[in-house]
């Protein structure tokens, strides 16, 4: 998606998380750093991996990145924190915007193994997401990208003026793109 946005300015920056009616067609292994309670409800809620200071170590020891997402405690933010050079570059940080960082456990691991999808604008004001999978049907795809589409026009920053939604791609992960009708998805373009 192409913002009117400019993302230089602080005020103009657009994030965020949605959760993807159909999902995305992968699971995903998540890993949880905790301690006490919380590591016992992540091995109950389906965490593929999970652990305190131990896993901690052994990411910053033997850069061991074997999971797709990090969900982490407050509490253990100063011990992960030190992995900020192994996770960082990869997009797997913990962070409290994106919900990654949180106590409801639970409720985060059922989130990302749903198909929760994060967005942020470039430095060019463009928006790139995945809304499925090719053998997708296409009802459920447009819904995915609809959702998605939404979730942008709502997370537009005040400071955005002019035309937000300018325009809207969608393609294969090679693909060529296909433009969208935006107008037609009921997209309130505030």
């Amino acid at each position: 998606m192409r913002l009117g946005v400019d993302p230089k300015h602080a005020d103009q920056m657009v994030r965020g998380t949605v959760v993807l009616p159909n999902g995305l067609g992968k699971s995903k292994t998540v890993l949880v750093i905790a301690s006490g309670d919380k590591l016992r409800e992540a091995q109950e809620a389906g965490a593929d991996f999970f652990g305190g200071e131990e896993v901690v170590n052994r990411i910053q020891q033997e850069g061991w990145t074997a999971f797709d997402a990090v969900i982490a405690t407050p509490d253990m933010m100063r011990s992960v924190g030190r992995l900020g050079k192994v996770l960082g570059p990869r997009g797997l940080m913990p962070n409290p915007k994106t919900g990654t960082v949180t106590t409801d456990v639970a409720k985060a691991i059922q989130e990302t193994k749903a198909g929760k999808v994060e967005f942020r604008v470039d430095k060019t004001g463009v928006i790139h997401a995945p809304v499925g999978k090719v053998s997708f049907a296409g009802p459920k795809l447009l819904e995915n990208a609809n959702t998605l589409i939404q979730a942008v026009v709502k997370a537009k920053p005040s400071a955005a003026k002019g035309k937000y939604v300018k325009s809207a791609t969608l393609c294969s992960t090679m693909g060529p793109g296909v433009p969208l009708d935006v107008t037609g998805m009921n997209v309130k373009s505030a």
